[in-house]
C-alpha cells in the first residue's frame, strides 16, 4: 500500500502550469514544511520539506486558495522518478501525488501569529451572524468551491 498523510505549511505560493493538451489540465507544485515530532538533539525544531504535485481540480484549488504559509493537510501517494539533467547527471526525484488536500486551520488562526505568513487579502471577510453561521458578503459566493 502506498499512502501518505502530511500536515504542514507551504514554503511558497504554488507553481501552477497547464498541460498542452486539448483539455488543458492544471498541474500545481508546492512544497510543504512538515515538522518532525522528534529531533536528534531534543532542543531544536526541525522540518522536512516535501514536494507535492496536484493535478486537475486539485491543482486549480491549490492555485486559487493556497499561498505561502498556509497550513494544509494532504493525503496522497509517494512517487519516485529520475531524469538526466543538462550536465548528463542522473537526478532522482521523490514527490507526493496529491489525492486530497484541505485547510488545516481557520483563516483567522493562519493570519494571527504564524511568523509573518499572513495571507493579505483585500476582499471582505465573512461576519458572524450570531447563530453559529457566518454571513457571506455579496459577490463572494461564486468563488466558493462548493455550491
Amino acid at each position: 500500500m502506498n499512502k501518505v498523510i502530511l500536515m504542514g505549511r507551504l514554503t511558497r505560493d504554488p507553481e501552477v502550469r497547464y498541460s498542452q493538451s486539448e483539455n488543458a489540465m492544471a498541474i500545481a507544485r508546492y512544497t510543504l514544511a512538515v515538522d518532525r515530532r522528534f529531533s536528534r538533539n531534543g532542543d531544536e525544531n526541525t522540518a522536512d520539506f516535501i514536494n507535492c504535485v496536484a493535478f486537475g481540480k486539485a491543482g486549480e484549488f491549490a492555485e486559487k486558495y493556497f499561498h505561502k504559509g498556509i497550513k494544509v493537510a494532504v493525503t496522497g501517494r509517494i512517487q519516485t522518478g529520475s531524469y538526466t539533467n543538462k550536465d548528463g547527471v542522473k537526478v532522482y526525484t521523490t514527490e507526493v501525488v496529491v489525492e486530497e488536500q484541505e485547510f488545516a486551520e481557520s483563516k483567522n488562526n493562519s493570519s494571527a501569529g504564524d511568523g509573518g505568513f499572513a495571507g493579505g487579502s483585500s476582499r471582505p471577510q465573512p461576519a458572524d451572524a450570531g447563530d453559529g453561521f457566518m454571513n457571506i458578503p455579496d459577490g463572494i459566493d461564486e468563488e466558493l468551491p462548493f455550491n
